[in-house]
């Protein structure tokens, strides 16, 4: 049975060959260095595209939800203009996600 890649956020999640199991998520530790940012019209509705451009890798996107638990909660459609989130750095990502 095929794994997910290491950057999936369904890489710790167990399945079968009919189901997903319950979804284990994967925690991206806060640091003192995390940066913040506004989102800009450039990446309103599309953490894709800012996931891409941070880090290289779009499927990335859904670290944001899960370092900005509150305050973003509904992807994509919190990811609008004027919203003030933390960016993980991506030395942290490769830590914590091990890629």
């Amino acid at each position: 049975m095929a794994q997910y890649d290491a950057t999936s956020p369904y890489f710790e999640t167990t399945y079968s060959q009919f189901f997903l199991d319950t979804m284990v998520n994967r925690p991206i530790p806060k640091e003192s260095d995390d940066l913040t940012f506004t989102i800009n019209i450039t990446y309103q509705y599309r953490p894709d595209l800012l996931a891409f451009d941070l880090y290289g890798i779009a499927g990335l996107w859904w670290v944001f939800y899960q370092r900005n638990p509150n305050t973003l909660q509904a992807p994509p459609m919190d990811f609008k203009v004027g919203t003030l989130i933390y960016l993980p750095k991506l030395s942290t990502l490769k830590s914590a996600l091990g890629f």
